[in-house]
């Protein structure tokens, strides 16, 4: 699998990440009860492809994500690039908030050095911005992890470039973890020229948009999801933007069978065209997935396909506005 180089760090990462929300379990942003030994068989079935990163989180399942990774990777470690995040913390009862300050991101990686097994996490981010007056104060201390070699490379996720700006001056931001896929565009116009002049990675989450670009769901499906699924109360994923989303997944299903391909691949091969995207972050639990998905980072779409892709986005963003209007 093609790897590339991540921001200004020496991390040479596979175009396709494994990205461990799903495999943590219930919890209030969770995806259902899911089984641990299957999650460990998906990562090893994962690696064997060529994938040699995985990203995780604290809050993935309240820890229980960053525990099963560390099970999958042991006596693995030397072929595979962890990365985790900090900045929302639970309570006792399960209630999660953004906090960040120095002392608890210090706790939460030691926390989190901890359940990984790990005496380093490669790429260690902040999960959400908070208020503004604290992410230099975080930042500081992050570079701190640096020069103590708890971590080697800080990243951010979801931040904006004025939430990015000041952070430069003190530790130069590898990475950036923003959600992007044909259904969210938003780091398009002010975000991608940004980490192309700093020399910044983008490592995207949700580029299948949890699912509903790969062209498994209907209302019918959606409908059997489990109670605890948290996409049951994602906009998308309800009418009236269900439908005209639908709408878009057609028009994907038909270029991907001209392709010869599936929808998936193509919705994860779509973020890759952008030069300004190193990886894709790919949620799997299935034995079965890793095959079905990994042969994404060969597709190379020409601009034709690129156009026709962009015009079946385009009659799905006037329906969504038309609607939004109405």
């Amino acid at each position: 699998m093609e790897c590339r180089k991540l921001g200004s760090s020496d991390l040479e990462i596979s175009t396709i990440g494994f990205g461990a929300w799903a495999i943590g379990g219930p919890w209030m942003f969770g995806w259902g009860e899911q089984d641990d030994e299957k999650s460990i068989r998906t990562i090893h079935k994962t690696l064997d492809l060529g994938v040699n990163w995985i990203d995780t989180a604290a809050v993935y399942g309240l820890g229980h994500s960053e525990k099963v990774v560390a099970r999958a990777i042991k006596g693995r470690r030397d072929e595979v690039i962890v990365a985790s995040k900090c900045g929302l913390v639970w309570d006792d009862k399960g209630v999660v908030d953004r906090i960040l300050n120095a002392k608890s991101v210090r706790q939460e990686l030691e926390n989190s050095l901890r359940r990984l097994e790990v005496d380093c996490i490669d790429l260690y981010q902040v999960h959400w911005p908070t208020e503004e007056r604290y992410h230099l104060e975080v930042w500081e201390e992050m570079s701190r992890f640096v020069e103590e070699g708890k971590i080697r490379y800080a990243g951010v996720s979801n931040f904006d470039v004025n939430q990015m700006k000041p952070l430069q001056e003190i530790l130069p931001i590898t990475s950036l973890q923003p959600p992007y896929s044909m259904l969210v565009r938003d780091i398009e116009a002010e975000i991608f020229p940004f980490v192309k002049e700093n020399n910044i990675g983008i490592v995207a989450y949700g580029p299948m948009f949890h699912g509903l670009l790969t062209g498994k769901y209907n209302q019918q499906t959606l409908a059997n999801l489990a109670e605890d699924d948290w996409r049951r109360n994602n906009p998308q994923f309800k009418e009236p933007q269900l439908s005209i989303n639908l709408q878009l997944v057609d028009g994907i299903k038909s270029i991907a069978k001209y392709l010869g391909t599936t929808s998936a691949m193509l919705s994860i091969a779509w973020d890759l065209a952008h030069e300004e995207v190193t990886s894709a972050i790919v949620g799997l639990r299935e034995e079965s997935q890793p095959e079905q998905i990994v042969g994404a980072a060969d597709i190379k779409l020409s601009n034709d396909v690129m156009q026709e892709i962009a015009r079946l986005i385009l009659k799905r963003d006037e329906a969504i506005a038309a609607v939004n209007e109405g």
